[in-house]
């Protein structure tokens, strides 16, 4: 039998680098396609999307810590009142998680037992996973998503921003836009490989929503352009 993998410890630094990388790419190339599409001029554009990427860098990460930062809270004071709980009703929380078991199929007696010996080992763990839903796995950890979305931000929007500087004139448009396009594809790609999903949906979806995002930020900066 062939060993098999799970993914969900994945979904808490996966989802803020997914996010960022996304964010990034798709905000300085809208950004840099709609003061292009406004007749701004090339150095115009440039310091448009470097001041863009730095202000995106820390507003990500601050948004992403607070957040984390405000879930992790909630769990500590869920944490804090099992605690409580258990110090002063311990039998009506045995009692309350052996119900928990009996819901999700067990008999009664069973049910008993298994509580009886989680909570002998760890009872403020087992109601904790199995009562209020938190787990190890899945636990808030701000510092490390408002890193991971930082990071990831800068790095897709340095993308476009890159095409944007080597890419001068007439070929500015395609290129930030091709090159967004293509790598938000490989970006929708390797998320959907890396949470097990399937990988040309993954890419389609962020490609269509990308694409929509960049044409209507380029249209809205060619009408406030043609009125300002």
């Amino acid at each position: 039998m062939r060993p098999h993998v799970h993914r969900t410890h994945r979904t808490g630094w996966l989802r803020a680098s997914v996010l960022g990388a996304n964010d990034g790419l798709l905000s300085i190339a809208s950004l840099v396609l709609g003061v292009a599409g406004a007749q701004a001029s090339p150095s115009g554009i440039i310091v448009a999307g470097i001041a863009g990427l730095a202000a995106g860098v820390f507003s990500m990460g601050a948004g992403e810590y607070i957040s984390v930062a405000s879930q992790a809270d909630t769990e500590r004071a869920d944490l804090e009142t099992e605690r409580l709980a258990l110090e002063n009703e311990y039998d009506r929380e045995r009692q309350e998680l052996a119900g928990i078991y009996v819901r999700r199929g067990l008999d009664p007696e069973l049910a008993n037992r298994v509580a009886d010996q989680l909570m002998k080992h760890d009872a403020l763990g087992a109601h904790a996973r199995d009562d209020i839903g938190i787990s190890s796995a899945q636990a808030a950890r701000p510092l490390q998503a408002a890193v991971a979305s930082s990071i990831s931000f800068a790095a897709g929007g340095t993308v476009p921003l890159l095409a944007a500087v080597m890419a001068r004139g007439t070929a500015l448009l395609p290129a930030v836009a091709g090159v967004s396009l293509a790598f938000l594809l490989a970006l929708g790609a390797a998320a959907a490989r890396a949470g097990g999903a399937p990988m040309i949906t993954g890419a389609l979806r962020v490609f269509v929503g990308g694409a929509l995002a960049m044409g209507i930020t380029y249209a809205i900066g060619v009408a406030v352009g043609s009125v300002v």
